[in-house]
């Protein structure tokens, strides 16, 4: 794919894997050389230093990005059908607001019940500084806009957005107090006489809790929001993920509807965390185009997965991409040069064809298929991709991500941004930066190194601005550095990006108690619901077993339906945890009931300020247990 600028925005050409013709301006082997002084030649022979990239090119040679663009273009140059434009559109004044707003779950606030919606009142209670800052800012420039373009909406004022919950008395889940309501209405005006919201980014509380925090320099907080921690304390190269007493919550250990919430903090988080830093954070939107709607190359993830669900029920990362690793794999990850070496051109085109005709028909003949050609399928799959595997809407801040001052806020926008992807982008892009770290693991024999890999890899994944220059700018060696840079951390950082912040699961326990007050305080269902708590009440007491009734105070007592012992009272000690509780269950055996391995079977906190939650065997019970007094527990497979 390459990206071209226009009058009104940018074209984001997608290249099918039989189809192409060279892209514009493109390059052939050889068209550009490079200087052993670490220096780039133009078309014209006109040289610049490169050293301006984030990191020194002699720490960080890019002989390997270059060499793989040269591959990709020659693949290209060998096809001839037509290119598919994806624009991008520049939005008009307000329109990245309004669907920020939309994306964030808050596009009720400009209903005709602007800011008295229950579930936007719980949202906005459970926010930080930092994170309401960025709400406000992006409801007073929609409020503008509308304004402006006299749309006959209900337009609220943001103080009054934020005054529902603070006149609640009630704290925000950071620890830090309500806002202090405005005492003048004159306050803060904007040039054209309207109010504007007034920020606030922290408290003397929240910075003493800030400055209190571990200075490790090895270590990740996930405990303090990122927008605060960037707003307090300089950066500590922090680049390690301490153990949590009371577990760490992985994507996919979420039930769907706290996922929903993870999302919309994300992205409010993510957002304000640019603001902090001074950086502009912009999702883009395509234009939408007509795509294959069968095949394997050049087809959308969720259409190849509607597809192969057909075959194999459940599959979540698309049938060819998985068989296209393990056919690398069981050759061997020891082979020098893998990745870095290209197929052969012709064949690995022929391949391509033969793998559309026969894949779903199970008669292709994969021992045909030699190492270096499935690395050059497997690279083809993920750049012919209709839209990119980072998505057009976040695909750009991805790339930003190199523009952040510090290491430490560039790997905690990553790890917001990869919360930001849909599942399927999430799961595909989990299993190749697993794949590639298993490549890096035998870097002894193959000479590919983590470098190596991201050098290699980045283009593939990222688009590289300039195809259609004549010339190459020297921002866009920046550029091609920096999403070298971007990639690099991806892989070396994966476990670190797939973990859920501590402060998120929080607001999303903040929310759900939240809700469940408010729920309860509702005067249209009072009797309704007194008389179903009633009910609900007397047949729990006629269901519980003596031992349910009893359980005494510091024990807990966990589910398991699906083994032998369905039931087990457990005291709760300082050192308990879950994984200890798992072994006792998996240690009572019995015939009737399917064995299932240790590494099959979790524990999980159901109810009471969480939706579901699978955790970790590290987690200690005893914390987890304050944390959440009225969870039940469950001792369950995954796949249950």
């Amino acid at each position: 794919m390459s990206w071209r600028s226009g009058s009104r925005g940018v074209v984001l050409t997608a290249y099918h894997p039989s189809g192409g013709g060279d892209a514009p301006g493109g390059r052939r082997s050889g068209q550009y050389t490079m200087n052993h002084d670490h220096s780039k030649k133009t078309t014209d022979g006109a040289s610049f230093d490169r050293s301006g990239s984030q990191d020194s090119l002699d720490e960080l040679s890019m002989d390997d990005y270059w060499k793989e663009l040269e591959n990709i273009h020659e693949t290209r140059g060998n096809n001839h059908e037509e290119r598919v434009a994806l624009v991008v559109k520049e939005p008009d004044e307000g329109e990245l607001e309004e669907e920020w707003l939309k994306e964030a779950g808050l596009s009720n606030l400009f209903g005709e019940s602007s800011g008295d919606s229950l579930e936007s009142v719980v949202f906005l209670s459970t926010l930080t500084r930092t994170q309401k800052a960025a709400v406000e800012k992006r409801v007073e420039t929609v409020t503008q806009t509308m304004r402006k373009k006299n749309k006959q909406h209900q337009i609220p004022d943001v103080r009054d957005i934020f005054r529902l919950q603070n006149d609640s008395k009630g704290k925000v889940c950071d620890g830090s107090e309500p806002s202090t309501a405005r005492t003048s209405e004159n306050k803060n005006e904007t040039q054209d006489g309207t109010k504007g919201p007034k920020f606030s980014l922290g408290t003397d509380e929240q910075k003493s809790l800030l400055e209190d925090m571990p200075v490790l320099d090895t270590d990740i907080n996930l405990e303090i929001p990122f927008a605060e921690q960037a707003a307090n304390l300089k950066d500590k190269s922090n680049f390690r993920l301490p153990k949590d007493k009371t577990g760490t919550t992985k994507i996919g250990d979420l039930a769907p509807q706290d996922m929903k919430k993870v999302y919309s903090l994300a992205l409010i988080e993510l957002t304000a965390l640019y603001d902090i830093l001074g950086t502009e954070f912009k999702q883009q939107k395509a234009v939408k185009i007509k795509t294959k709607d069968s095949g394997l190359f050049g087809v959308p993830l969720t259409v190849l997965l509607e597809q192969d669900q057909k075959k194999v029920p459940g599959t979540k990362i698309p049938l060819i991409f998985q068989k296209l690793i393990a056919q690398i794999e069981e050759a061997t990850l020891e082979t020098e040069g893998l990745l870095r070496i290209p197929g052969v051109a012709t064949r690995v085109k022929s391949l391509c064809q033969e793998l559309e005709a026969k894949f779903y028909e199970g008669t292709f003949n994969w021992e045909n298929v030699k190492q270096h050609d499935a690395a050059s399928l497997l690279k083809l799959f993920i750049r012919e991709l209709p839209q990119p595997l980072l998505t057009v809407e976040y695909l750009k801040a991805f790339q930003d991500v190199q523009n952040l001052p510090t290491k430490k806020q560039q790997l905690q926008a990553l790890n917001l941004l990869v919360l930001l992807l849909p599942e399927a982008n999430r799961d595909t892009l989990k299993v190749l930066l697993e794949f590639l770290q298993r490549v890096i693991d035998h870097r002894d024999k193959n000479k590919m190194t983590l470098k190596n890999v991201a050098m290699v890899m980045a283009p593939n994944l990222f688009t590289f601005h300039g195809f259609g220059s004549k010339t190459i700018e020297q921002s866009e060696f920046v550029m091609a550095a920096g999403t070298a840079n971007v990639m690099r951390f991806m892989i070396q950082y994966q476990k670190l990006l797939w973990t859920i912040p501590k402060f998120i699961v929080n607001q999303v326990r903040k929310q759900n108690t939240e809700r469940q007050k408010k729920e309860k305080k509702d005067k249209a269902m009072k009797k309704l619901l007194k008389k179903m708590a009633y009910d609900r009440e007397k047949h729990e007491k006629q269901e519980k077993t003596p031992n349910d009734a009893d359980v005494p105070q510091g024990v807990i007592r966990v589910q398991a339906p699906h083994l032998s012992k369905v039931s087990m009272a457990i005291q709760l000690t300082e050192e308990l945890k879950a994984g200890d509780i798992v072994a006792r269950f998996l240690s009572q055996k019995s015939g009737n009931v399917q064995t299932l391995k240790k590494e099959e079977v979790f524990l999980y906190e159901i109810g009471g300020n969480i939706g579901e939650r699978c955790l970790d065997d590290d987690t200690y019970m005893k914390d987890l247990y304050q944390l959440n007094p009225n969870a039940e527990w469950v001792v369950k497979s995954k796949q249950s």
